[in-house]
């Protein structure tokens, strides 16, 4: 098991989806943030059943980071109730957790 997570999140415009990306990452709150086009949500919302489309966002951080990147996401968010989800990383390529370690970083010089 690792420290590193996916944080999922669903936004309803790429406008909204790459704004919140651009400042995850600028913040180094994210190393990565994947836009998936293409999500079709069928949900329950205040005694309704709605179907949406919308883009998937894909946060690559660490879990000592959720907090943040969870009031990021509720400041940055248009939605009322924004979908945050975070997923645990079980294992992965050494080299890309050393890199996602580094772009999560305040100190630039964590070794790759």
């Amino acid at each position: 098991m690792t420290d590193k997570i996916v944080v999922l999140s669903a936004c309803e415009t790429i406008e909204t989806a790459e704004s919140i990306a651009q400042w995850l990452v600028e913040q180094r709150l994210a190393a990565c943030v994947n836009i998936v086009p293409g999500l079709t949500s069928v949900y329950r919302w205040k005694g309704s059943i709605e179907k949406t489309a919308e883009l998937l966002l894909l946060i690559k951080t660490r879990r000592e980071l959720f907090d943040s990147v969870r009031a990021a996401l509720e400041t940055l968010h248009p939605y009322d109730t924004p979908e945050i989800v975070a997923v645990p990383i079980v294992d992965g390529a050494a080299s890309y957790l050393n890199w996602l370690d580094k772009e999560t970083s305040a100190d630039e010089s964590v070794a790759e």
